[in-house]
């Protein structure tokens, strides 16, 4: 198996270019190039991601070495300026669907969570005169509603760095599952409207938020809880009261701090509803990943079709590595983690019974969707 043109061949075979052809066409964009494809871009994008090449130069050297055509780095880049990046947004859309009806998870809670952040990629503020940050830099965010079961993001929102998380969560909520958030979208009238919505939740309040006319629940008592207190009440001053009683939970974390959290349910434990919240971890550790090794921080281009491309393209990689993972874990009773996985994975030494695993995984998914996996050993 080639690790350095497998994840360009999967995503081909996840989606075929019929498919690439009705996404282009629903944005309006039309690929009048015959030296460097769409198709091609998109390659481009995935392999600077998973082997963190500098720049669109140095991709251009040494592109011919991972399956791509010769060209003059020119040409990628005027292709990342032109080609609307919602395209690539789409595409990832497309792709973790796809992945998502072949990952199947048992869930802990009783019902799927949805955590939802937001990561900043900075720069020098001449880089994206189009995206002020602070002082000398300039950023765009990622907003992200991701799913702990499946280790995949759900949806994504760009923005640029200045935008605030708060107004920007609203639009990554879901009424089928609990939405978990940290203190930057706590907002007493979001909480009420939230009620209303039948939207579940589960939120960081502020720390200078009022408790009015609490009411204790009754629980069971236990020793080894990290529980400190259950109740419901208003939140906020005379001024700006919740017309709504929420319920309260405040819980002690592993650094021994109390965290209060807000929220709708009340089927749940208080223990439930704690370690829903400490599930809001997961998309940190995903942004932390995606930085360190799929080369997110080091943006090629200038524009925001350039740059979002390549961030898109960045979370396509992810994607379909985690899906492959999760694909061949199924397959082998040898255990090894995600970040295990990539690190022998790309470095040639991949356990034999990971190899089979893998060859099995792609065989069987061949068989059911009648597309051929050939490319991969």
């Amino acid at each position: 198996m080639n690790k350095h043109t497998t994840l360009p061949n999967l995503m081909q075979k996840l989606v075929s270019d019929e498919e690439i052809q009705r996404i282009a066409e629903a944005v309006g964009y039309r690929d009048s190039s015959r030296t460097f494809t769409l198709r091609e871009l998109i390659h481009f994008f995935l392999l600077a991601a998973m082997h963190q090449w500098k720049s669109f130069r140095h991709g251009a050297d040494v592109g011919p070495l991972y399956g791509l055509p010769r060209f003059h780095y020119s040409t990628v880049s005027k292709k990342a300026k032109e080609v609307p990046y919602d395209i690539m947004k789409r595409l990832l859309a497309l792709i973790i669907s796809k992945c998502n009806r072949q990952t199947r998870r048992s869930l802990r809670f009783p019902k799927p969570l949805r955590v939802v952040d937001s990561t900043t990629v900075t720069v020098g503020k001449n880089r994206l005169p189009w995206a002020p940050y602070h002082g000398e830099r300039a950023g765009v965010k990622l907003h992200v509603a991701y799913s702990p079961e499946s280790s995949l993001p759900a949806d994504v929102v760009e923005t640029i760095g200045l935008r605030h998380d708060g107004p920007v969560g609203e639009q990554l909520t879901n009424a089928q599952q609990v939405l978990v958030e940290d203190r930057a979208y706590f907002k007493i009238e979001r909480l009420d409207r939230f009620v209303e919505q039948h939207q579940l939740f589960v939120i960081r309040m502020k720390d200078n938020i009022e408790l009015h006319q609490k009411k204790s629940l009754k629980r069971l008592s236990s020793t080894s809880s990290s529980v400190q207190a259950d109740f419901t009440c208003q939140l906020g001053t005379k001024q700006c009261r919740s017309t709504k009683r929420h319920r309260v939970v405040i819980f002690r974390d592993a650094n021994g701090r109390d965290i209060r959290v807000v929220t709708n349910l009340f089927h749940a434990s208080a223990e439930t509803i704690a370690d829903m919240y400490q599930q809001r971890w997961t998309v940190e550790v995903f942004f932390r990943w995606v930085k360190q090794y799929l080369n997110v921080p080091t943006l090629f281009g200038t524009t925001e079709n350039a740059v979002y491309n390549q961030l898109f393209a960045a979370f396509i990689a992810y994607v379909l590595l985690r899906w492959l993972y999760d694909q061949t874990k199924k397959q082998t009773n040898v255990s090894l983690s995600f970040i295990s996985f990539v690190r022998r994975f790309f470095s040639g030494q991949l356990p034999l019974d990971w190899k089979s695993g893998m060859a099995a995984a792609l065989f069987e998914y061949a068989q059911i969707y009648g597309r051929r996996m050939y490319n991969f050993g």
